[in-house]
């Protein structure tokens, strides 16, 4: 500092101990966690056929969440440079200077390990597997590799994101059968049109970033063409358990409550695509579909755990 410069107090106060707190909250990207943490329980009591014990299911909520924190927390450190240039995430801690980098790796780190310890000695081995495999993927396949590369960075990242039903399932039966690997297809398959929605309201911001999305490298028409296509190929993927008694795969098949919601919640999503594609991509109607995916999801998990509930 020059002599005779003065520095007001507000510039050199340090964040008090509940801003840092928060921010670090923050960095595990809560509400993310809450969505992948349904999808968790969801696989949980299809594999228990009802309601699993108490005690595993807070321990493998806690495991996982603890390890999805930690994925994110790195994943803020190692966009950083990306969220700066998009409004919806330049207020991010690390993009924002409130956190620095390598704290925030530090502290991703710390939670996947303490969650992937939690699940390896309070549930099983492959559920910490699976999770720390979904770890994996979203920061070196997705985050470091896909994202700043390919329009197809959410469709085959999507991965990761699809881990959390294995998860669950391998918590309660420390194995895989057929019923994870559906949820797994079925999360994977709703990603693309739920994140090619949030693209196109955000397609300047994207483009600004230099993140090939996939309406800024093919065009609004593609991608809405593309959300249909895929929200078609899932809503008859997602009524595969309902149909699973016909060809003698009893301990995979849905009953009628998850097989009416499933109909009703896919149709609303298919609507949402063909409106987008009738208006070129409306942005208001974007907006709309992307927050009814978010009910679509949840509203799926909770069909099968309510159907497991009333006729396991």
């Amino acid at each position: 500092m020059r002599r005779g410069q003065f520095v007001s107090a507000e510039a050199v106060t340090t964040p008090s101990p509940p801003s840092v707190y928060l921010d670090y909250f923050e960095l595990t990207k809560p509400r993310i966690m809450i969505l992948l943490l349904i999808t968790l329980l969801g696989g949980m009591v299809w594999a228990e056929g009802g309601i699993p014990p108490l005690w595993l299911i807070a321990s493998t909520l806690l495991g996982m969440g603890l390890a999805s924190g930690g994925a994110s927390a790195i994943n803020h450190a190692l966009d950083r440079d990306l969220d700066i240039r998009m409004e919806r995430t330049r207020l991010r801690p690390v993009a924002d200077g409130r956190i620095e980098p390598r704290p925030a790796i530090i502290f991703g780190i710390v939670l996947t390990t303490l969650g992937i310890v939690v699940l390896a000695v309070l549930t099983t081995p492959l559920a910490a597997a699976l999770a720390l495999a979904g770890n994996l993927f979203y920061i070196f396949i997705y985050t470091i590799w896909l994202k700043r590369r390919t329009p197809q960075n959410i469709v085959i990242g999507g991965a990761a994101g699809a881990m959390p039903p294995l998860v669950g399932w391998a918590a309660v039966t420390g194995s895989v059968a057929f019923a994870p690997i559906f949820l797994f297809g079925l999360i994977f398959l709703w990603t693309p049109p739920h994140f090619w929605a949030l693209a196109l309201v955000k397609q300047d911001e994207y483009e600004d970033a230099g993140v090939p999305m996939l309406p800024n490298v093919a065009g609004v028409r593609v991608t809405t063409i593309q959300i249909i296509v895929y929200t078609i190929i899932l809503l008859v993927f997602s009524l595969i358990p309902v149909s699973l008694g016909w060809f003698g795969i009893s301990d995979s098949i849905l009953g009628p409550v998850y097989g009416v919601i499933a109909l009703v919640l896919g149709l609303r999503f298919l609507q949402f695509g063909v409106r987008l594609h009738r208006t070129n991509g409306d942005l208001d109607i974007a907006r709309e579909a992307f927050r009814f995916s978010l009910l679509y999801l949840a509203g799926i998990f909770a069909a099968i755990a309510l159907d497991r509930v009333l006729f396991s």
